[in-house]
């Protein structure tokens, strides 16, 4: 990457010399110095240019493919006990995020956890209990400020811009790029500030993969809170690599009488398949009772 920096200054240098060669020599004027402002603005304007390159590479590792499926390893710790079970992963991108789990061996479901574009809904066969809300409503959530778009971009291993769909190329001059650790650990550090949020995402230098993506409410001492989601293992999926590997860790403050928590979960999928004869929303029976997100959460630590 530092070569390729080098290189790149180099010829923008290069190409701006030419250019002012060729203009002085057919209109015979002396070339004139800049002035502070405008060597600020020359550089800034490289800067400006080399974080375009860098953002750019990263997002175009993102996926092509709309649909993905996978076997799934679930694995869910609340601060006291490891809770690890089979699933499937079924995602389907603008529409569903679904994860669906299962009794070992049998592999019956006794749970599904579904995120889509307004609702997060969490069904529990075995009790027959649901919880359907908006993400209002449910508070890990909503402490750390992600919606839909956003939990997509973090399980699809991708940038995002707030309460946006999609990047663009024209949100990436509200990302910072931070190559300081480039030389020692081979990371770029991409950033991103929205009020009192603060997004960022390591990414490795070489392959341009994000490696850690942090979300972090900056509040009182009292109200901070961090979510941190990191990949590993990427395997081939297509003609792009996908973190086969996934762990999120959510640290909330305390709150009244509720302790600080720490809440950690960890995806292993195996195999990727973009098959799409799947409904992408589920409509809990009407013999299952609605309960609260709390009650819910309770029932799946205990499968």
């Amino acid at each position: 990457m530092k070569k390729t920096k080098i290189l790149f200054v180099g010829m923008v240098v290069l190409l701006l010399a030419s250019c002012a060669t060729k203009k002085a020599f057919v209109e015979q004027k002396p070339v004139q110095k800049k002035t502070p402002v405008e060597k600020v603005a020359s550089v800034e304007k490289v800067n400006n240019m080399q974080n375009y390159v860098v953002i750019q590479r990263v997002t175009d590792n993102a996926l092509y493919q709309k649909n993905l499926v996978s076997n799934l390893t679930f694995t869910i710790n609340d601060g006291s006990k490891d809770i690890t079970v089979p699933g499937i992963l079924r995602m389907r991108k603008d529409e569903v995020i679904r994860l669906q789990l299962l009794i070992p061996i049998l592999r019956s479901e006794v749970g599904r956890i579904e995120f889509t574009k307004d609702y997060v809904l969490f069904i529990d066969r075995i009790h027959k209990q649901y919880v359907k809300a908006n993400y209002d409503e449910v508070g890990f959530l909503r402490d750390n400020g992600i919606n839909f778009y956003s939990l997509q971009s973090l399980f699809w291993n991708q940038i995002f811009i707030p309460r946006k769909q999609r990047i663009s190329e024209a949100d990436f001059s509200q990302l910072s790029v931070d190559e300081s650790k480039l030389q020692s650990e081979g990371t770029t550090l991409i950033g991103l500030k929205d009020g009192k949020m603060d997004y960022k995402w390591t990414v490795n230098s070489k392959r341009n993969q994000i490696l850690l993506t942090t979300v972090t409410y900056n509040g009182s001492a009292q109200t901070t809170s961090k979510l941190s989601w990191s990949y590993r293992d990427f395997k081939g999926f297509g003609a792009k690599l996908f973190p086969a590997s996934q762990s999120l860790t959510i640290n909330t403050p305390k709150f009244g009488k509720k302790p600080a928590k720490t809440l950690k979960a960890n995806f292993e999928l195996d195999g990727f398949s973009e098959t799409s004869d799947w409904e992408a929303f589920t409509t809990p029976s009407d013999k299952y009772t609605k309960v609260s997100v709390e009650d819910i959460l309770a029932k799946l630590m205990n499968f």
